[in-house]
Order: structure tokens, then sequence, then C-alpha cells
């Protein structure tokens, strides 16, 4: 499977397929621990070799479980991002309760928000014990939506510190907006930026002011959400489908129904077309998918070599369904 360099970071290479280890922590439902291995055995299998968790996944289930999912495999030869931001605080009386924040786990920790020096290190150390990792690749800052001000004058400081000293491969911050990722390239030194739902074949707010800040400043951008939460996922959405985590407005899902008739006259599917469609953007270094088992892995890998025809984008474009330029590079070139 190909990947893609950093360009500040050019040690850091991730494939331009990753693996979204969410429901490895049991999200929205349990996965079993024989269903996460697998998924993670069919993704080395395929050539995957960029992982991404988080503390907040599970409360450290998804770490505990892609660490021991990964001990045996060459260090070298893959790249693990993890987040920082959420503290996991012991709370022994709420272990009998479960999780209320989408985990299907005991409710053992309650998570603390915590973007101080103090808190990122804190996060660091704790993830290197329940991964069992000798180092985190990536560390991006987790939904510093309303945390602004510490997370860019005291956690970055403190990422920059640990990346200098080679404790850290690259630094940047992941969330579901694409405003402030942009303010975090225009006013920190960030590596790669995670942007969840805002840059799909859906909308496409991030090309607007992401994606251009990024290019000029040679940030990379790892595009998660590419399904908008499951809209997208699948070949004709359904009346139930969920957009954004909550149910889809009646027009948002005949907009993806319009988007799917037209890549259909094309030969291919509303999700292949999806995952081809961010692929597109020069920036763009690789796709997050969150996949549960090694069935979806093996689906999601099938769409993710489909080829997709370039008049498509043209089509969408012309039928008012595609509100970017499809002016992007063609991502079956890169290496």
């Amino acid at each position: 499977m190909r990947a893609r360099a950093l360009p500040l970071r050019p040690e850091v290479r991730l494939t331009e397929l990753g693996f979204g280890a969410a429901q490895g922590g049991n999200l929205y439902r349990t996965t079993t621990d024989e269903e996460f291995a697998s998924a993670v055995d069919t993704a080395w299998e395929a050539g995957v070799r960029y992982y991404d968790t988080a503390p907040h996944y599970g409360l450290g289930l998804s770490e505990r479980r892609l660490g021991a999912a990964l001990r045996e495999r060459p260090r070298d030869e893959y790249v693990v991002s993890t987040k920082v931001g959420r503290i996991l605080v012991p709370s022994p009386q709420d272990a009998h309760l479960r999780d209320s924040d989408g985990f299907d786990v005991p409710a053992s920790h309650r998570r603390v928000w915590d973007f101080s020096r103090d808190g990122v290190l804190r996060s660091i150390e704790a993830s290197l014990v329940r991964t069992g990792l000798d180092r985190v690749d990536v560390v991006y800052l987790h939904d510093p939506d309303d945390h602004w001000e510490q997370a860019a004058h005291e956690a970055v400081p403190a990422l920059v510190e640990l990346r200098d000293q080679g404790v850290v491969g690259a630094i940047g911050a992941g969330m579901n907006q694409s405003a402030m990722l942009a303010r975090f390239v225009r006013e920190t030194d960030v590596d790669v930026l995670m942007c969840a739902g805002r840059y799909t074949l859906l909308e496409q707010g991030a090309a607007d002011d992401l994606l251009p800040a990024a290019e000029s400043r040679g940030v990379g951008v790892v595009i998660a959400g590419v399904y908008n939460s499951g809209l997208l996922a699948r070949e004709r959405p359904p009346a139930d489908a969920v957009y954004n985590y909550r149910q889809a407005p009646a027009e948002v899902i005949e907009r993806a129904r319009r988007i799917a008739a037209v890549c259909e006259t094309y030969g291919v599917t509303l999700p292949q077309a999806a995952l081809a469609f961010v692929r597109r953007h020069p920036t763009v270094v690789s796709t997050v998918v969150g996949v549960r088992d090694g069935a979806q892995v093996t689906e999601t890998v099938r769409r993710s070599e489909t080829a997709v025809p370039d008049e498509l984008w043209g089509a969408l474009v012309t039928a008012g369904l595609l509100a970017a330029s499809p002016g992007q590079d063609d991502a079956s070139g890169r290496g």
C-alpha cells in the first residue's frame, strides 16, 4: 500500500489508508477481542501501516487492544497516533455503571479535560503504559474546541519539546471542525492535522480554510469521518441514515442519494467515491476509516482500491452536487 511522508517530518510516513481504532474501544456496541485482533491482522496483511487511537476511545480500551495487537510486529514498520486533552481519572464508585460517552465499557474512569503541559505529559505517559509501546509516532490534541488558549499556548509547546527531543515524531490536532484547525496551522508549530467530517463528498467546508492554509505551510492533513458518520457508507443511504452522529435530515439524505445515483452511472458506489474524492487533494496524506473486524477491513480496502473515473467529479459539479472544484491531483500516481 502506498504511503506518504509528512512534508515537515519526512521520517513519518502514513499509508494512504489508516486504521481507525475507535471501535476497538467498543464504540456504540461491544467489539470482542477476537474481532479486533482479526481487524488488525487483516489490515496488516493488506499493507495498512498507520493506526490511530485515543484514550477517549473506550476509556483506554482501544489503546490497550491496539498495543497488544501490534506488539509482536516490527516497530519500525508501522505508525501509531494517539491523542491528548482528556485525562482518565479512576472512578471506582461508578464502575458498576456503563460509560455515558458512546462506548460500551464500564464507567470505571471519568474523562477530565486538560491541555496543560502537565496534562499532556501525563496523558502520553499513560498512553505508553496502556499500549506497551516504546514511543508514539504522532500525537494530536483531541477536540480542543473550547480550550484554544490552553491548547495553543501550553499543550502545543509541550508537544514541540517532546518532538524536538525525539520522544514524539509529529504533532498536531484532531477535530470535527476545520476553522480552528486552520488557526492551528497559521498560529502554531504543527506538522499534521486530522479533520473529521468537514471534507467529504457531501460537504467541503475545509476546502475554504484548512486545506489552503495547510498547503501553504506544508502541513499534512489526515481525513477522518469520510462517510459523515455513516451517511455515505452505503451504496444507497437508507431513511434512518446517521449524519454527524445524529439522524440525518431528509434533505441531506436526498442529496446523498442524488450523489449516489450519479456515481452509479460511472460504475462506482457511493462509499468508493467517498474514499476516492478526499484523496485527490494534494495536502491529504491519509484517510482514516474506523473498522471493527476483519470483514470490515476487507471491504474498506476493496473500496479504497477501486479506480474512480475523473469524469465523475465534473459530472457532480455540473449537477450542483459538489461544491469544491475537482481540480485536485489524481491520487493514483502518488507514492
